[in-house]
């Protein structure tokens, strides 16, 4: 089955409220979004602007995979599923890649203030980048697999 026709108004739908959800989920504690609740101690690099907005759209569309599956598709996992923690790790990074570095706790208890500053920020670019790849594979592996029908199904087309 060709890609295009497995890309019902469901699945664009769905893509479109999870990257939303994903630009106020990352937006909003790493006070991209200015709000009340959070802060920044150091003014966001242009590049977390970059990296929010790019991974918001991948995730919701990687997350439109997974809640409108194609017609036809695989019930039984297959191969292409070990895509499945991508989103999660993509997710994390792309929050650890956006955060003020001196606002993530771990990282100034690891480092301290300066070292999260002279260590930690000049990494997050990385993280950033890392994120991304991660999130466009992940994605394109779902998309691949989505393509694919099931064997139960083509047995029944078959008979």
């Amino acid at each position: 089955m060709p890609l295009p026709a497995t890309l019902d108004r469901r699945f664009w739908l769905l893509a479109a409220l999870g990257s939303l959800g994903s630009l106020l989920l990352l937006g909003i504690p790493t006070a991209l979004i200015p709000n009340p609740v959070f802060g920044r101690q150091i003014e966001a690099e242009p590049f977390a602007y970059a990296v929010w907005l790019a991974s918001a759209v991948l995730m919701g569309l990687v997350a439109a995979t997974y809640l409108a599956p194609a017609p036809g598709a695989r019930s039984e996992p297959h191969a292409d599923e070990r895509a499945t923690g991508g989103l999660t790790i993509g997710g994390l990074a792309a929050f650890l890649a956006v955060g003020c570095p001196v606002c993530n706790k771990i990282a100034v208890v690891a480092l301290g203030f300066t070292g999260a500053l002279q260590y930690f920020a000049p990494i997050q670019p990385i993280l950033g980048a890392a994120s991304v790849a991660l999130l466009a594979v992940t994605l394109a592996w779902r998309l691949r697999a989505r393509t694919r029908p099931c064997a139960r199904c083509a047995s029944i087309v078959a008979a």
